[in-house]
């Protein structure tokens, strides 16, 4: 089990952007498939975006394509989620998780799925005001 960590959430205006940032606290961040996903109030959790191990597969749900981008520095033990162009309908808490990929698939395989995931952040609040 890893914990993970995220940060750079925040209060931004409708058009701002934000960079999170998921770590694992052991530093072993490097050897998991990692997501995004968000939560509103009184919605149900959903997928962001996800990247491969390697850094070399990223996957962006449609409601955050061309806004967000996932990234990794491996060699940071991070894994970042750039947001912009921010709208009132993305506040949210967001939470990153993490899986390692399955030995077949080697290190260029991602998860969509909640359920897949493993080891999840306590979550960092995201607000976007109009």
């Amino acid at each position: 089990q890893v914990q993970l960590v995220e940060s750079g959430g925040g209060l931004v205006q409708a058009g701002g952007s934000l960079r999170l940032s998921c770590a694992a606290s052991d530093g072993t961040l490097d050897t998991y498939a990692v997501g995004w996903f968000r939560q509103a109030p009184g919605k149900e959790r959903e997928f962001v975006a996800a990247i491969s191990l390697s850094g070399d597969i990223t996957y962006v749900a449609d409601s955050a394509k061309g806004r967000f981008t996932i990234s990794r520095d491996n060699a940071k033990n991070t894994v970042y989620l750039q947001m912009n162009s921010l709208k009132p309908g993305d506040t949210a808490v967001y939470y990153c998780a993490s899986r390692a990929p399955p030995r077949l698939y080697g290190t260029n395989y991602y998860y969509r799925r909640a359920a897949e995931y493993d080891d999840w952040g306590q979550g960092t609040q995201v607000t976007v005001s109009s």
